[in-house]
């Protein structure tokens, strides 16, 4: 048990110290670079896996979803709308996540600075969460249900069958 432990911990200090070449030594520069490009980074799973497409994957299949130039204005201007505040609220938490690494770098760390950050940073993380599930939700009210069938299909999601089903205008 104690040798298991000691290789565990042996792992984690390498996967650690492969993270310390970024602008934030708390996060890896894929994380970093999702965050400041407003990316969901699997946020929107649930929507996205019960059939409430998401925009940014609608603008790509726009041609094989045959979207009319209406429903592909609704979407860029939903897009448009969830990537800009994602990005900002992106910075934020890079902001924060920052200031919580430069407290325990500089050793200024205790329990009245950490807990307001760590809470910050949580409460910030929701936000992003929660502008990207509305835009699936919003995504949906767009789209026909074919074109919503045919966007699963085409993102390798199967069909949905069943009283959920929600028809769209």
């Amino acid at each position: 048990m104690v040798c298991s432990l000691l290789l565990s911990a042996q792992s984690i200090d390498m996967s650690y110290g492969n993270q310390q070449v970024g602008e934030i030594r708390t996060l890896s520069k894929d994380e970093i670079q999702a965050l400041l490009n407003g990316e969901g980074m699997g946020a929107a799973k649930s929507a996205e896996l019960n059939h409430y497409p998401g925009p940014r994957h609608v603008l790509d299949f726009a041609s094989q979803l045959q979207l009319s130039e209406d429903q592909r204005s609704k979407t860029q201007k939903i897009y448009d709308t969830m990537h800009e505040e994602a990005v900002r609220l992106g910075k934020t938490i890079l902001q924060k996540e920052d200031e919580v690494d430069q407290i325990f770098k500089e050793g200024k760390v205790d329990s009245d600075k950490l807990k307001p950050l760590v809470i910050e940073i949580g409460r910030l993380r929701g936000e992003l969460r929660l502008v990207h599930l509305l835009a699936h939700l919003e995504m949906k009210r767009v789209l026909t249900q074919g074109q919503i069938d045919e966007y699963d299909k085409l993102r390798g999601y199967g069909v949905h069958e069943g009283p959920h089903h929600h028809e769209s205008h």
